[in-house]
Protein backbone atom coordinates (compact mmCIF):
# COMPACT_ATOMS: atom_id res chain seq x y z
CA UNK A 1 0.00 0.00 0.00
CA UNK A 2 2.81 2.33 0.98
CA UNK A 3 4.57 1.59 -2.19
CA UNK A 4 1.97 2.34 -4.44
CA UNK A 5 1.75 6.15 -2.78
CA UNK A 6 5.34 6.50 -3.35
CA UNK A 7 5.08 7.09 -7.22
CA UNK A 8 2.73 9.83 -7.17
CA UNK A 9 4.00 11.37 -4.69
CA UNK A 10 7.48 11.24 -6.32
CA UNK A 11 5.52 12.11 -9.89
CA UNK A 12 4.09 14.98 -8.00
CA UNK A 13 7.37 16.56 -6.40
CA UNK A 14 9.51 15.73 -10.09
CA UNK A 15 6.26 17.97 -11.44
CA UNK A 16 6.78 21.06 -9.43
CA UNK A 17 10.55 21.29 -9.69
CA UNK A 18 10.20 21.08 -13.41
CA UNK A 19 7.70 23.60 -13.13
CA UNK A 20 9.82 25.57 -10.85
CA UNK A 21 12.77 25.60 -13.12
CA UNK A 22 11.02 26.26 -15.93
CA UNK A 23 9.64 29.62 -14.48
CA UNK A 24 13.14 30.48 -13.12
CA UNK A 25 14.77 29.46 -16.54
CA UNK A 26 11.80 32.24 -17.82
CA UNK A 27 12.60 35.14 -15.25
CA UNK A 28 15.70 34.89 -15.30
CA UNK A 29 16.71 34.89 -19.65
CA UNK A 30 12.92 36.21 -20.46
CA UNK A 31 14.02 40.39 -19.93
CA UNK A 32 17.54 40.84 -20.93
CA UNK A 33 17.25 45.01 -20.41
CA UNK A 34 20.93 45.89 -20.87
CA UNK A 35 22.07 48.89 -23.02
CA UNK A 36 25.71 49.53 -24.03
CA UNK A 37 26.79 52.22 -22.25
CA UNK A 38 27.84 54.76 -25.32
CA UNK A 39 24.08 54.23 -25.77
CA UNK A 40 22.54 57.90 -25.83
CA UNK A 41 18.86 59.02 -24.77
CA UNK A 42 16.45 60.18 -27.73
CA UNK A 43 13.55 62.51 -27.86
CA UNK A 44 10.13 62.45 -29.57
CA UNK A 45 11.65 65.04 -31.83
CA UNK A 46 14.60 63.38 -33.22
CA UNK A 47 12.81 59.84 -33.50
CA UNK A 48 9.27 60.13 -34.33
CA UNK A 49 9.43 59.11 -38.11
CA UNK A 50 6.51 57.41 -39.67
CA UNK A 51 7.45 54.88 -42.50
CA UNK A 52 7.51 57.55 -45.17
CA UNK A 53 10.21 59.00 -42.95
CA UNK A 54 8.47 61.83 -42.51
CA UNK A 55 8.13 63.84 -39.43
CA UNK A 56 4.63 62.86 -37.74
CA UNK A 57 2.17 65.31 -35.61
CA UNK A 58 1.07 62.95 -32.58
CA UNK A 59 -0.85 64.26 -29.13
CA UNK A 60 1.32 66.02 -26.74
CA UNK A 61 0.68 62.58 -24.62
CA UNK A 62 2.22 60.19 -26.84
CA UNK A 63 5.26 62.15 -27.49
CA UNK A 64 5.70 62.23 -23.90
CA UNK A 65 5.36 58.51 -23.60
CA UNK A 66 8.08 58.34 -26.32
CA UNK A 67 10.36 60.45 -24.29
CA UNK A 68 9.92 58.83 -21.15
CA UNK A 69 10.57 55.33 -22.95
CA UNK A 70 13.90 56.82 -24.16
CA UNK A 71 15.07 57.75 -21.20
CA UNK A 72 14.80 53.96 -19.75
CA UNK A 73 16.81 51.16 -21.26
CA UNK A 74 15.99 49.24 -24.73
CA UNK A 75 12.96 47.46 -24.18
CA UNK A 76 13.09 43.53 -25.23
CA UNK A 77 11.48 43.60 -27.77
CA UNK A 78 12.33 47.12 -28.64
CA UNK A 79 9.36 49.86 -27.74
CA UNK A 80 6.98 50.40 -31.54
CA UNK A 81 4.06 53.02 -31.15
CA UNK A 82 1.37 51.88 -33.77
CA UNK A 83 -1.89 53.89 -34.67
CA UNK A 84 -4.99 52.52 -35.55
CA UNK A 85 -8.39 54.20 -36.14
CA UNK A 86 -11.35 52.70 -34.35
CA UNK A 87 -14.67 54.06 -34.74
CA UNK A 88 -13.28 57.00 -36.90
CA UNK A 89 -10.64 58.26 -34.28
CA UNK A 90 -7.26 57.27 -33.48
CA UNK A 91 -6.11 54.94 -30.59
CA UNK A 92 -2.40 54.56 -30.62
CA UNK A 93 -0.92 50.86 -29.59
CA UNK A 94 2.00 50.78 -27.21
CA UNK A 95 3.84 47.38 -27.14
CA UNK A 96 4.91 46.14 -23.91
CA UNK A 97 8.21 45.83 -22.42
CA UNK A 98 8.51 42.78 -21.79
CA UNK A 99 7.84 39.64 -22.12
CA UNK A 100 3.38 38.30 -21.08
CA UNK A 101 2.86 41.84 -20.20
CA UNK A 102 0.07 43.76 -21.76
CA UNK A 103 0.30 45.32 -25.03
CA UNK A 104 -2.09 48.47 -24.41
CA UNK A 105 -4.57 50.87 -26.47
CA UNK A 106 -5.37 54.46 -25.40
CA UNK A 107 -6.34 57.53 -26.86
CA UNK A 108 -5.02 60.80 -28.22
CA UNK A 109 -5.16 61.86 -24.76
CA UNK A 110 -3.62 58.49 -23.50
CA UNK A 111 -6.58 57.11 -21.37
CA UNK A 112 -6.42 53.83 -21.49
CA UNK A 113 -8.72 51.43 -23.69
CA UNK A 114 -7.43 48.55 -22.98
CA UNK A 115 -4.59 45.75 -23.66
CA UNK A 116 -5.93 43.81 -26.46
CA UNK A 117 -3.02 41.57 -26.62
CA UNK A 118 -0.12 40.08 -24.75
CA UNK A 119 -0.21 38.97 -20.72
CA UNK A 120 0.27 35.32 -19.98
CA UNK A 121 -2.44 33.81 -22.42
CA UNK A 122 -1.35 36.63 -25.39
CA UNK A 123 -4.96 37.52 -25.88
CA UNK A 124 -4.81 40.27 -23.89
CA UNK A 125 -7.01 41.73 -20.38
CA UNK A 126 -10.24 40.44 -22.51
CA UNK A 127 -11.67 44.22 -22.58
CA UNK A 128 -11.93 44.40 -26.39
CA UNK A 129 -11.37 40.70 -27.61
CA UNK A 130 -12.10 42.16 -31.17
CA UNK A 131 -9.99 45.47 -31.32
CA UNK A 132 -7.77 43.73 -34.37
CA UNK A 133 -11.08 42.91 -36.15
CA UNK A 134 -12.58 46.37 -35.89
CA UNK A 135 -9.21 48.48 -35.69
CA UNK A 136 -7.45 49.64 -38.52
CA UNK A 137 -3.77 49.65 -38.65
CA UNK A 138 -2.50 52.99 -40.13
CA UNK A 139 1.05 53.36 -39.77
CA UNK A 140 4.06 52.75 -37.57
CA UNK A 141 3.98 55.91 -35.53
CA UNK A 142 7.74 54.94 -33.75
CA UNK A 143 9.99 51.98 -33.32
CA UNK A 144 12.88 52.63 -30.79
CA UNK A 145 16.04 51.83 -33.08
CA UNK A 146 18.59 51.68 -30.12
CA UNK A 147 20.83 49.03 -30.20
CA UNK A 148 20.57 46.58 -27.42
CA UNK A 149 23.72 44.94 -25.42
CA UNK A 150 23.53 41.22 -26.75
Amino acid sequence: MISELTCPIKCIFRMRLFLFLCIITHVVTGCNRKVPANSSTMSSADSIKADTSTTVSLPACISAKIDSIGQEPVWNPPAEIHEYELDGRPIYLISADCCDRFTIAVESDCNTICAPSGGFTGRGDGKCPDFFKKATHTRLVWKDDRERNK
